[in-house]
């Protein structure tokens, strides 16, 4: 078993420096020797870990009595909910009024938000947060807190090289909080359906679509059936009028979620398909009927958010779905006349 892991990782590097033809992973009709393909909808055993997985931090915990409590909360409170889930790593930084300006509600109402969960008061909310954040990615903090002067300041001028850099502490700290906020369960049950699929669906638009090419690009090593619904001459229901059940659709899908993704998603709970939705807030409209749903927050600078921690969740996907198929990597030699 060691063997055949090393020579896996050992395929898998190949896989990715590999410039000719895609090469093809195992077969859509053929299975390991000795294992059955689960039946549909039919109960699968649990996949056995490596590592026990880790349980909830107080900040996983909050948040998802937030998500919870949220379809009761007043409007107020609703969008310090959404700021406080899409912007956790600066909520211990804020201060009570920067909140309230940019959810356009008075100073008390995020005083009453920290009181509805339990808090004295918004300062023993913010502890939560600084007590995770300690000691993980200062470097990402200190940037968050660079830029956010310069943005809104516009105090200096910046060299060309600097913007880059810029850019680039950006991304590296959107990839630690990756690493910080990953949920295992939800990355496992994502792994799952992509293994007893029949049909895969992914959909994602404007900014969301190369990450939707990708994921297909990805998946197409597997030999599986994989549908990139782009919906090419407008035609978004055509293209997913066929899926059903024991089909996944995955949905890559941002503030403020595109219209077609969430028909999409629709279409596929209507037909009794999965869904798995790449997205960035538990408080996602996407997210509440989502079968598995990857939650990612990109770093943004000067207004443009990055894009480099949805690819690496996405090949982190592709690679933990190659690695529980225990796939073969068979390199195309025919690369049909083209050159790459």
């Amino acid at each position: 078993m060691i063997a055949k892991k090393i020579l896996f990782q050992m395929e898998m590097e190949n896989l990715f420096h590999f410039d000719g033809e895609l090469p093809i992973l195992g077969s859509p009709h053929r299975h390991r020797p000795g294992v059955a393909r689960a039946s549909r909808g039919a109960a699968r055993e649990p996949h056995i870990m490596d590592e026990t997985p880790q349980s909830d931090t107080p900040v996983d915990a909050l948040l998802q009595r937030i998500t919870e409590a949220y379809d009761m909360l007043p409007r107020q409170l609703k969008r310090i909910a959404s700021y406080i889930d899409e912007h956790r790593a600066n909520v211990m930084m804020d201060r009570t009024s920067d909140i309230a300006e940019r959810c356009g509600v008075h100073p008390s109402a995020v005083v009453r938000f920290a009181q509805r969960f339990g808090f004295s008061g918004f300062s023993d909310l913010q502890a939560v947060f600084r007590d995770a954040y300690t000691g993980q990615n200062p470097a990402g903090q200190s940037y968050r807190q660079r830029i956010r002067s310069l943005i809104d300041d516009r105090r200096g001028a910046l060299s060309v090289p600097a913007v880059a850099h810029q850019f680039i502490d950006a991304s590296r700290a959107g990839l630690d909080e990756l690493a910080a906020g990953l949920d295992d369960a939800q990355f496992d049950a994502a792994v799952s359906m992509l293994e007893q699929a029949d049909n895969i669906y992914v959909i994602g638009v404007r900014r969301s679509f190369p990450v939707a090419s990708y994921i297909v690009y990805a998946l197409q090593h597997t030999a599986r059936r994989v549908h990139l619904v782009s919906g090419l001459g407008g035609m978004y229901r055509e293209q997913i009028r066929s899926v059903g059940r024991g089909d996944v659709v995955v949905a890559i899908s941002f503030a403020p979620y595109g219209k077609e993704t969430q028909y999409c998603l629709r279409a596929a709970r209507h037909n009794h398909a999965n869904t798995l939705v790449i997205t960035d807030s538990r408080l996602s409209p996407l997210v509440r009927e989502a079968s598995a749903h990857l939650l990612v927050k990109e770093g943004s600078a000067f207004a443009f958010r990055s894009l480099t921690s949805t690819i690496c969740l996405c090949q982190a996907l592709f690679i933990a779905l190659a690695y529980r198929l225990e796939l073969n990597v068979e390199e195309v030699k025919d690369t049909g006349g083209y050159d790459d």
